[in-house]
């Protein structure tokens, strides 16, 4: 009976060596941020400490933000990242021996307010009124548009002579696919569906079917446009996705933000030097878009347009940019509108 008693507190005090050995990171550290706020600004400064929940003899400490290591001075820290968003900040803290890993979720907002702009209309063009626009786009002087399907009509990808209207070329969708967004990379034409969780790969010069690709993580289709190298996809939340052109997987995203929160309603997509201009959805203003960091820089008020075209009982939104290099001006219009603008960018 004594041998049994004299085992016990053994046992017991094993077992408590080896739950303190079993440790989380989380429950020796935590990351405290000065003010206790969820939102910071980039470039801010703040102070940050290490709440020391066991009385750890702490050698080093070193915090950054998606891979990217943050200046820390006596307890300062320089939030310098390049994508903005919600992030995890990071702490690898190095200790009697040991490295722990502990992580605090923390929104990055823009450093500026976006700048106003409007808008100065150059051309007016007639538009096919029963196009349900989703997706515009130009390619050597030649228009390019994609449409989404509504009642009885089929979306389709046409090639538009955009002075008259005339449609030079058309391809109709499957009744059962809701067109979106399209962009032009290396001769071929890329669009989007909706809901479906697939896009279409087409040869340009005829819109013959190459491929089909699927989404990975974003969750519908709604605009695409490209910088020459990189797809960039908007899915209806405050991410846009960058597709590898050749293998159109989703690599990384960007997530679009102001200095004051995150922004979700980025639609039709076009990227003119390093820049994303996206209609917002269901406004009648457009975003202008760091395509690096996700900063929305400039907000342009589109009001005015929509009571340029003719009402009717199908009219709907302002949707579809498109940029044309050769003459510095950019086109829009709206799903279901009789005219297509030309329209230059002013700051108010």
């Amino acid at each position: 009976m004594n041998f049994i008693k004299f085992f016990i507190p053994i046992g017991m005090a094993i077992l408590i060596l080896a739950c303190e050995g079993e440790q989380k990171p989380k429950q020796l550290f935590e990351i405290e941020l000065a003010g206790k706020k969820k939102d910071y600004k980039n470039l801010e400064s703040l102070a940050v400490s290490i709440k020391n929940k066991k009385g750890k003899t702490i050698d080093k400490v070193s915090y950054s933000i998606d891979g990217q290591i943050l200046e820390l001075k006596e307890d300062i820290l320089n939030l310098d990242v390049t994508r903005l968003g919600l992030k995890e900040l990071k702490a690898v803290i190095e200790y009697e021996g040991k490295t722990a890993e502990i992580t605090k979720k923390i929104r990055v907002l823009s450093n500026a307010a976006p700048e106003i702009y409007t808008y100065e209309i150059i051309n007016e063009y007639p538009h096919d009124l029963n196009a349900f626009t989703q997706g515009l786009e130009f390619y050597n002087d030649t228009l390019y548009e994609s449409t989404g399907s509504g009642g009885n009509a089929k979306s389709f990808i046409r090639k538009v002579d955009f002075k008259t209207g005339k449609v030079l070329q058309q391809k109709d969708l499957a009744k059962e696919y809701f067109g979106e967004g399209i962009t032009i990379l290396n001769d071929k034409l890329y669009q989007l569906t909706w809901r479906k969780g697939l896009g279409f790969v087409y040869r340009l010069s005829d819109f013959k079917e190459l491929n089909t690709f699927q989404y990975g993580k974003s969750k519908e289709g709604w605009g695409l446009c490209n910088d020459g190298k990189m797809i960039y996809k908007s899915d209806g939340t405050e991410k846009i996705w960058l597709l590898d052109s050749e293998t159109l997987t989703e690599v990384s995203h960007i997530e679009t933000v102001t200095n004051k929160s995150i922004f979700n309603k980025a639609n039709e997509l076009e990227y003119v030097d390093g820049k994303i201009y996206a209609n917002v959805w269901q406004k009648e203003s457009m975003m202008i878009i760091d395509a690096e960091s996700g900063a929305i820089e400039g907000v342009i008020n589109m009001a005015g347009l929509k009571n340029k075209v003719k009402k009717h009982d199908n009219l709907d939104v302002l949707n579809g940019v498109a940029y044309n290099p050769t003459r510095g001006t950019f086109f829009v219009t709206g799903k279901n509108w009789d005219k297509l603008f030309e329209i230059k960018i002013k700051k108010k």
